[in-house]
């Protein structure tokens, strides 16, 4: 994909120096500079933001920086939280190198403390999760963590039937449903074979108690993701938008492991590498578990899995693909669970349609020490 080329944030720096005196000394350069105002750079920068020109953006925020370190021009503070909104322009960055760098800026500035808290560190447990060890560790049956096909979840068991006993009650009204029936039917059809469900999945995220747990699922995701220090593009919650964006599923939570993508580059890849890149996968399904009991969603999640192990040399057997399954899953629930109000606050925050810089913002205030 082509990423476009940002406007560069225009600024003049500098007075043009009177002819010189005779007998003056040389003029530096510093001594000729002219403040600008303050409210027209921050504006500039919340420009390239609203547009989501990240490269704008980031080249703005590291030039402010480099003057202040420099002394060469007096910048004002930014507005409280204004740096935090470079994280909002990610989503439609083509180069996610550029998100790396918009996360690792911040966290230079001391504004994300907690990102990549967990990078290099195992947590601790078995390697080796059989189904009872998996069940004495979460007080849940294995079968609670592995995703419903459409029909056998609860909340799809509900609308099934509320869908059977309407047809049931027109039908005792003498009410001839089978031309209706039989176009509704084809075009459930067509969608989930053209469009992978994606309307049915817009009119169900109006249902509020299945808009809530695709919330938990995708706060699982982005909370695992941020401790284990892979930045997030965004997260996505509308299916349309989704769908538009190439992601699999009703929902999505986009994020990058640079280390990953160079060893797979290089042709390897590393056990941590793997393990952290599984952990962030199954968060959702942990997330599901620890708030609901069980797991719903997370289908797409166990095939992107199965695709990634298919490709180790050599390949991981169907047993070492259900262990490793079972490890990923224990890790992100007890990682959750450890921080449950960070996950809870980014629950509220994506319930309510906060862009990711107040999501990221309600994670590192949940996890203040002050708290």
């Amino acid at each position: 994909m082509a990423s476009l080329s940002p406007p560069s944030c225009l600024r003049n720096l500098f007075l043009s120096p009177s002819p010189p005196h005779p007998f003056s000394r040389p003029i530096s350069r510093r001594h000729l500079v002219r403040r600008p105002s303050a409210l027209r750079e921050w504006r500039e920068y919340e420009d390239a933001v609203k547009r989501k020109d990240l490269a704008g953006a980031l080249r703005f925020l590291k030039t402010v920086q480099t003057d202040k370190q420099t002394e060469s021009m007096v910048v004002s503070a930014p507005p409280r939280g204004l740096d935090w909104e470079v994280l909002d322009a990610c989503l439609n960055a083509d180069d996610m190198r550029l998100v790396g760098s918009a996360f690792r800026f911040l966290k230079d500035r001391a504004l994300l403390p907690n990102f990549g808290k967990f990078t290099n560190i195992v947590l601790e447990g078995p390697r080796e999760v059989t189904p009872t060890v998996l069940k004495s560790a979460t007080g849940l049956e294995v079968t609670k963590l592995a995703p419903k096909k459409w029909g056998l979840s609860d909340s799809s068991s509900i609308a099934l039937a509320a869908f059977l006993g309407g047809v049931s009650y027109l039908l005792s009204q003498d009410i001839d449903l089978r031309p209706n029936l039989a176009a509704l039917l084809a075009l459930a059809f067509m969608d989930s074979l053209l469009l992978g469900g994606t309307c049915f999945a817009q009119i169900s995220c109006y249902w509020p108690p299945h808009k809530r747990r695709v919330v938990v699922h995708e706060a699982g995701h982005l909370l695992v993701a941020y401790l284990m220090g892979c930045p997030i593009r965004g997260v996505i919650l509308d299916p349309i938008v989704a769908m538009q964006m190439g992601v699999q599923g009703q929902a999505g939570t986009q994020f990058w492991d640079q280390k990953m993508e160079s060893e797979i580059a290089e042709g390897r890849l590393s056990g941590s590498s793997f393990d952290r890149y599984s952990m962030v996968l199954f968060a959702g399904i942990a997330a599901e578990a620890l708030v609901y009991g069980e797991a719903e969603g997370g289908e797409n999640d166990e095939n992107l899995f199965r695709s990634i192990s298919v490709l180790l040399e050599p390949p991981l057997s169907v047993a070492q693909m259900s262990n490793q399954a079972r490890w990923s899953v224990l890790q992100s629930y007890n990682l959750l669970k450890w921080h449950k109000a960070a996950h809870r606050a980014a629950v509220e925050a994506l319930q309510v349609g906060s862009p990711l810089s107040i999501v990221i913002r309600r994670i590192e205030e949940a996890m203040s020490p002050s708290r």
